[in-house]
């Protein structure tokens, strides 16, 4: 009788690497925002297959039939990847089984009270829990305060009867987005990840599939920490330049030639530049993160939360600025006045309107009295927000010499390069200049004021 020797099955991290180098692995990405659309991009340009879960349908059926709504990502980009069979969009977390490795791309806010809100994490993560698959990959790659891998996402995924390290891997990547930047994108940025033994090696191979490298990193924590220190590190760097901004205006200096000044120093100085207030849904929001979960160790982040008060006063101070101008020029009130606001966008050349200073500004002007319309060629209709629903619908106003005529003052919040800015300056009593956009601006220059 012939005895047949059994061998052993191949260990989960050999199935999964094994399907990742040869580019078979599917990979399911939660959240088709800003973040999660470019990775799926980036993911299937290299061969891989794609599927993307979001709770919002229409987004959902959007994609199906290769439409965008990012701006930075062309519908052609999309229509390629569908078309291609490499992406799939859908609503129906129970495929999730059939993903190899899962990355969680949803959005972490702050509470009305600046805690954070780890809802959209949890409930993500209880979705994975019910179609949680023996040698799966989950990696959290929205920005958070250290511990929550460890803490939050890896218990909900454990009550499916599994063990994270044993029997599925467990990692956290922080995103390193930069909408509207033209030099980096998802593929050309190096890609920094935490997690232990086998689950920082599988997190790795998969990223190695479509960055130039890797950044291994001890732990999650570890990288949770890496992503709030690049964020902070911004934001400590805005606040002191509004800061002087404001310093050097009442010395009747302009803080912007100095920072070009100063910038041609080839060694220990980085230029960042003042704005009416942090926007986007990074800087405004990750430096609270670490402030209360310094709490719980009994520490406070003085400084950062000092930087935090600067740039949060930064609205206030530019519809002051505004303030004072009206009264000086024309003897008038903001009560009562026309207000253009020029850009809605959080940042230029983008359509990202998320934690835009632009909706503080509106609110604090009609808040004195003022009657405020918009103008941003790149957001037509504010979409519903959490903080400003009640701007939602609101619709930008059409641009010609007449109606910017209409206005009392024009406040630039947004420096997106489609706009003339000399049409502008020649067609408006007065605009309050808080990018530096009229920069190169010739004619009419009386009319305009820093901020």
């Amino acid at each position: 009788m012939t005895m047949i020797q059994a061998t052993d099955a191949p260990s989960p991290s050999k199935v999964l690497e094994g399907r990742l180098r040869a580019r078979t692995a599917t990979i399911g990405i939660i959240g088709l925002g800003y973040v999660g659309l470019p990775l799926a991009r980036t993911f299937a340009s290299q061969g891989l297959r794609v599927l993307g879960f979001d709770i919002d349908a229409d987004k959902v059926e959007a994609l199906n039939s290769g439409q965008s709504y990012i701006r930075h990502i062309p519908a052609a980009a999309i229509a390629g990847m569908v078309d291609a069979g490499a992406f799939r969009a859908s609503t129906d977390y129970s495929a999730i089984r059939s993903c190899d490795a899962v990355l969680i791309c949803v959005p972490t806010p702050l509470t009305r009270h600046r805690e954070p809100d780890l809802s959209y994490i949890v409930s993500t993560a209880e979705a994975i829990q019910s179609h949680l698959t023996a040698g799966q990959l989950i990696v959290l790659e929205s920005t958070t305060y250290p511990g929550t891998t460890d803490e939050v996402l890896r218990p909900i995924l454990e009550l499916s009867g599994m063990k994270a390290g044993a029997d599925f891997f467990l990692a956290f990547s922080p995103e390193r987005e930069d909408p509207g930047n033209q030099s980096y994108e998802t593929a050309t940025i190096p890609k920094v990840v935490g997690g232990d033994g086998e689950a920082l090696r599988m997190a790795c191979i998969l990223y190695d599939q479509i960055v130039p490298h890797t950044v291994p990193v001890s732990s999650c924590s570890t990288a949770e920490a890496v992503k709030l220190t690049e964020n902070i590190f911004r934001a400590v760097n805005i606040a002191l330049v509004n800061e002087l901004k404001v310093v050097y205006d009442r010395m009747g200096i302009d803080i912007w030639e100095v920072i070009e000044a100063a910038k041609s120093k080839p060694f220990g100085f980085m230029p960042f530049y003042p704005s009416a207030g942090l926007g986007g849904h990074c800087i405004p929001i990750d430096p609270f993160y670490l402030t209360w979960k310094a709490r719980e160790f009994d520490l406070s982040t003085r400084f950062v939360e000092l930087a935090g008060e600067v740039n949060a006063a930064m609205p206030a101070y530019v519809v002051e600025r505004l303030a004072v101008g009206l009264d000086q020029r024309f003897r008038k009130a903001v009560c009562g006045s026309r207000i253009l606001v020029v850009g809605l966008a959080y940042k230029k050349n983008v359509d990202d309107m998320r934690e835009s200073p632009a909706f503080k500004v509106i609110e604090l002007l009609e808040r004195r009295g003022a009657v405020v319309e918009y103008h941003d060629p790149l957001i037509p209709e504010i979409r519903p927000t959490r903080e400003h629903a009640a701007m939602t619908g609101r619709k930008s106003v059409a641009w010609s010499p007449e109606i910017l005529a209409g206005f009392d003052a024009a406040m630039i919040v947004t420096d997106h390069d489609c706009i003339d800015w000399q049409e502008l300056v020649d067609n408006s009593r007065l605009v309050v200049d808080t990018r530096n956009a009229t920069k190169a601006v010739r004619r009419n220059r009386q009319w305009i004021i820093k901020a």
